[in-house]
């Protein structure tokens, strides 16, 4: 294949299609993939101005494999997330954790040429992962960030069963939090705006919600040991930190630009930690992927074609915050 068709950002802020060429040969191990889905995620919002294909959140099926590839045959499904590469070889690389190597190439960085919002990709056959055979990609898409970002949170940090979880906000990320952490043997409090969510978030297992507009104080029937932001907005930390258990942990996950404010004196006083996290490494990726596969674990989506029609009114939808969970891409 000589070239293909991708969706790039523009300085007007929408996606205009465009072709990829010289593509004679693949070297080491990159294999050709044929996209299928694409999930949309809010991160692309942010380079919709910039000259890059788009989408991190793509799976499809192997065409074609380097001299150097293993693993992958033709035919196979496979999907990719947000990082493409890394140096393989420093202390983050060597203990699981190449998301935060130094030498990293992830989505809309100038290390990664690749994106989703294509009619196909090419991309190291280490960064692939296999999509279980149960999963349709329309399920399996927005799992490669989404869900590799809650799972993360589940898994990096020794999350345990016994542990009650909150999760704020019912969107793309908190809707995929409630089930990993249901499904886990958690208690579950999602707190949210309104009761407007209240059925759907009971439904995917929460156990306990919670609505925090024109509330001075809020009530939980258990200390929360780990809270995932999944909102864009930061939350009011005087209604949150008092229902966190001592030695807790919060993660702000959503993309946001500018500082993160929070009260001093209770993080101290009750040894509540802030702890960053990017999307999961390949090896909880993987499990994140088999996990969701075995407990039937869905996100909830709206689909759009894969045309530049169909990628402007998904990305306009998702603007305007009118997309139900989350939007997906499908070819062709």
């Amino acid at each position: 294949m000589s070239s293909f068709t991708v969706y790039k950002g523009s300085k007007e802020g929408v996606a205009v299609k465009s072709t990829v060429t010289g593509l004679e040969q693949l070297t080491g191990d990159k294999v050709l993939m044929r996209i299928t889905a694409s999930g949309l995620c809010g991160t692309d919002l942010h380079y919709v101005n910039q000259d890059i294909i788009l989408g991190h959140e793509g799976v499809g099926v192997v065409e074609a494999v380097g001299p150097d590839a293993k693993y992958l045959k033709k035919g196979d499904r496979v999907g990719f997330g947000f990082e493409h590469d890394s140096c393989g070889h420093c202390r983050e690389c060597l203990t699981g954790n190449e998301t935060y190597c130094a030498e990293r190439a992830v989505y809309g960085s100038d290390k990664v040429t690749q994106g989703s919002f294509a009619s196909h990709a090419v991309v190291r056959e280490a960064f692939l992962h296999k999509t279980p055979e149960s999963m349709s990609d329309v399920d399996a898409a927005p799992l490669q960030c989404a869900g590799a970002t809650v799972f993360a949170v589940l898994r990096a940090f020794d999350s345990q069963p016994t542990e009650t979880i909150g999760v704020m906000g019912l969107g793309g990320l908190g809707h995929l939090a409630i089930q990993f952490a249901a499904k886990m043997g958690n208690r579950v409090v999602v707190l949210s705006g309104t009761d407007r969510k209240k059925d759907e978030a009971m439904r995917l297992g929460a156990h306990e919600f919670i609505a925090t507009k024109g509330k001075t104080s809020l009530k939980v029937s258990s200390p929360i040991k780990r809270l995932l932001i999944t909102t864009s907005a930061q939350p009011n930390w005087e209604q949150l930190l008092p229902i966190m258990a001592p030695g807790s942990a919060i993660y702000p996950l959503s993309v946001a630009h500018g500082n993160l404010e929070i009260p001093y004196l209770p993080l101290v006083f009750n040894g509540i930690a802030v702890q960053g996290s990017l999307v999961a490494s390949r090896n909880i990726h993987r499990d994140m992927l088999a996990f969701a596969a075995l407990h039937n674990i869905r996100p909830i989506t709206e689909t759009f074609p894969m045309t530049q029609e169909g990628i402007r009114e998904a990305m306009a939808k998702l603007e305007r915050g009118e997309i139900h969970l989350r939007a997906v891409l499908t070819a062709v």
